[in-house]
């Protein structure tokens, strides 16, 4: 028995658990930030007499602001430690999600939401560039499904409480509570973070435009980007008008939305992880696409529904949540491992606006679909709903010549 290294793996094992909790709890706020925007539609609507193009435009602001951040965090990103670029991001992200919690105009919002999304952003690749840098590969989808359920920890807890508390008081208090979180998760990951400066033996003061060039050539990364698109595209031409659609047609109450991501949360911290578990034994390519098939169905159930009984909606909602995870945590793993670990905080950082673009367009070009009646119901959402399943099916195609290199 080698004694030796039977003391040194458990130590190994807690570090990297201590790791992906801090990441996880990162990128839970991160995450909340970016979601609760969906859920509050209605009563931003409402409020700020906004159109569902306005909103879409709203929710826009804040990729389109985050795909600027990351190109030009590409050029310099891999300069620094792993550590203080990520608490850095992670500091300015905090002012601007305060900032949104102050706003008391629509266009001071939208403002807010743009300083949020271009440290946001950043950070969501940089998150994921840790991830890669630390994580051996044999164990990098179960890594990735952890810290990607943090979707599901927002879903269960963060964004039923923010709808209670806007529905209670208003659309500010699940900002100040981010806020408030946030800064709280800054100062456990400045004592808990550990220094990362492995990357910095091989980094180059041209690693950035070294990158986009690279990107060019190195069809891999070409097929890795084309994949963030049609994911990113795919989800978001659905989800930012599910929440106004279940309000205005299926019947629901701004309260009642949390039962919804409540539900489709309880089931997704379970089944997120499982799908990084099962990526990594059965291969992500496979996973992937199994996931994807099933995501089908569930776009055009749910985008399709009438007002119908509750419990009906939360079984198809949950479904749709389920598939949309399951999903994504294979598509980031093999994203991140597509990349060797010298370009991988640059090319994170491209691919995260990239993603973020794709955001951007999708809800803002669903917005220009999506109408409003005389009556107040939404109008065309089965036709964005076509239009996602469409783009699934390229996404399908396109993770088949996706390769892993590191």
């Amino acid at each position: 028995m080698n004694i030796e290294h039977d003391a040194i793996v458990p130590k190994v094992q807690i570090r990297e658990g201590l790791l992906i909790f801090v990441l996880a709890a990162i990128n839970f706020t991160h995450v909340m930030d970016f979601v609760i925007m969906m859920p509050l539609g209605p009563q931003l609507m409402r409020v700020f007499n906004i159109t569902p193009k306005e909103f879409g435009l709203l929710v826009s602001a804040y990729t389109f602001s985050a795909a600027i951040a990351g190109f030009a965090g590409s050029l310099f990103i891999d300069r620094f430690d792993r550590k203080h670029a990520l608490l850095a991001l992670y500091l300015g992200f905090s002012l601007g999600t305060l900032a949104c919690a102050l706003a008391p105009t629509f266009g001071l919002l939208m403002l807010a939401r743009i300083i949020a999304g271009g440290f946001g952003g950043l950070l969501g690749a940089l998150v994921l560039a840790v991830i890669g840098d630390a994580i051996p590969e044999s164990r990098r989808g179960a890594a990735t499904g952890k810290v990607m359920a943090a979707f599901s920890v927002a879903s269960i807890g963060g964004i039923p409480i923010g709808l209670y508390l806007a529905s209670t008081t208003s659309w500010h208090a699940p900002f100040f509570l981010l806020a408030g979180l946030s800064f709280l998760v800054l100062l456990f990951a400045v004592k808990y973070l550990p220094t990362m400066r492995g990357h910095l033996s091989s980094a180059t003061g041209e690693k950035g435009f070294v990158i986009l060039r690279e990107m060019l050539q190195n069809k891999n990364l070409l097929w890795a980007s084309t994949l963030t698109i049609t994911l990113t595209m795919a989800g978001f031409f659905v989800i930012p008008f599910l929440s106004p659609y279940m309000v205005a047609n299926v019947g629901f109450t701004e309260a009642e939305l949390s039962y919804i991501y409540l539900f489709g949360g309880l089931a997704t911290v379970f089944t997120s992880q499982w799908a990084g578990r099962l990526a990594d034994k059965y291969g992500k390519q496979r996973v992937f696409i199994f996931a994807a098939l099933g995501s089908i169905p569930a776009i055009l159930v749910i985008t399709n529904l009438p007002a119908i009984e509750h419990y009906i909606v939360l079984m198809v909602s949950t479904v749709f949540f389920v598939f949309f995870g399951a999903r994504f945590v294979p598509a980031m793993s093999l994203i991140t491992s597509s990349v060797t670990p010298r370009l991988r905080g640059s090319f994170m950082s491209i691919n995260s606006s990239v993603q973020q673009l794709s955001a951007g367009i999708g809800s803002f070009a669903a917005g220009l679909i999506v109408t409003e009646s005389a009556s107040g119901q939404l109008q065309h959402f089965n036709w964005v709903g076509y239009i996602a399943c469409g783009i699934t099916l390229i996404a399908i195609w396109v993770v088949r010549y996706l390769k892993t290199v590191g």
